[in-house]
């Protein structure tokens, strides 16, 4: 930046000399230059475009999108802020004194703006590649805080203001702040135990045994993650309640698990076993059950009106549509192994078993009650 006000100054003090020294012929000259810079510029930057779009990476038009603007913007700042200083130099000599250092404050708002630009611009790239969007973004955040700062500091030093006084303020003013805004340090502290420990995602369904939270999570940020429930309403939780929960992440789950216990009646209880066989040898060709896994079926209990018998299998599938038609399928085929064999499944009843009736107490008398005949 230097080497170009020092070329810039030197070339403009020559036609200077060429042409006159007055204020007039000063301006038309810095504008000239201003004109002239801008057309090279502009050649220049069409053959630089020319070879980023053959080039195969992406990385070079990510670096010439975050350039080319403040760069037309930089030459435009430095003609005109010339100009305003030969003017004002004419008519206010004090007035003229603050002009370079706002140029400088100018110049470093278009650094800044550049290494946005070029941190939006690795942003969306990573995204691109597939990375982790949550580590995406967490990084993201933290390079524009750390831009903002050091643009605050050199803005600061421009101006004149001392730095180191301000760090020193800074710490104790971190500290009553810290005092004052500790759930504010909490839920920033929060967020970053969620992007470094990852327990979950952008886009991930969790859900917490500890607390009614269950959701998509739409958004991680530096107080709260934004979460979407599955009644569509937006649930805003503070990133500190996650350091202090257990949280569950079906979204990472293998498997999804099929766990039933099915009832025949006691009059099938001869049927049971081949019932059980049949239902297992069903299971174990099934294309959706992963065999990899633990798949019983067993006859496991005596019931007050029913004889059960438990499968426990696990689906391919872990989307929670597609595992309900499999386990729908499943139990329609079980149903179907139970008729095939003469069963039946069985439901709630009640026997009443009497062994002997109270004497005196006899059956009644069918023709009690039965009008006399005349």
């Amino acid at each position: 930046m230097a080497q170009l006000q020092s070329w810039w100054r030197s070339l403009y003090g020559a036609m200077t000399q060429w042409l006159g020294e007055g204020w007039l012929v000063d301006v038309l000259v810095i504008i000239t230059l201003t004109l002239l810079v801008t057309l090279l510029w502009r050649i220049l930057a069409k053959r630089l475009l020319g070879l980023v779009n053959r080039s195969a990476s992406t990385w070079d038009d990510m670096l010439w999108d975050s350039l080319n603007g403040p760069i037309n913007w930089l030459i435009l700042l430095v003609g005109v802020s010339m100009v305003a200083e030969t003017v004002a130099s004419r008519i206010d000599s004090e007035l003229a004194q603050y002009l370079p250092t706002l140029r400088q404050v100018l110049m470093e708002c278009l650094l800044a703006w550049s290494a946005w630009r070029l941190t939006n611009g690795g942003e969306k790239e990573f995204v691109h590649r597939g990375r982790d969007v949550t580590t995406v973004q967490a990084v993201g955040k933290l390079l524009k805080a750390t831009i903002i700062v050091i643009f605050l500091l050199t803005v600061f030093q421009s101006l004149g203001v001392n730095i180191s006084g301000i760090l020193a303020l800074g710490g104790v003013g971190g500290l009553v702040v810290g005092m004052a805004a500790k759930d504010l340090l909490a839920n920033f502290f929060g967020s970053l135990v969620v992007y470094f420990d990852k327990p979950f995602k952008v886009g991930d369904w969790i859900r917490s045994p500890d607390r009614q939270i269950e959701g998509t999570v739409e958004r991680i940020g530096f107080r709260v993650t934004q979460i979407r429930t599955f009644d569509q309403r937006p649930l805003y939780v503070p990133n500190s309640v996650f350091t202090q929960i257990s949280v569950e992440n079906p979204s990472r789950m293998l498997n999804r698990r099929i766990n039933e216990t099915i009832g025949i009646r006691y009059q099938d209880a001869g049927k049971m076993g081949e019932v059980v066989a049949k239902v297992k040898e069903m299971l174990q060709q099934h294309p959706d059950i992963d065999q990899n896994r633990t798949l019983m079926v067993n006859f496991n209990a005596f019931g007050p009106s029913s004889l059960d018998f438990f499968i426990y299998t696990f689906t391919k599938t872990t989307v929670w549509a597609e595992y309900h038609q499999v386990k729908q399928d499943v139990m329609l085929k079980i149903i179907n192994i139970i008729h095939e064999l003469g069963a039946d499944c069985a439901f709630p009843t009640q026997t009443l078993h009497i062994e002997s009736l109270p004497e005196g107490i006899g059956r009644p008398d069918p023709g009690a009650g039965a009008p006399a005949q005349s």
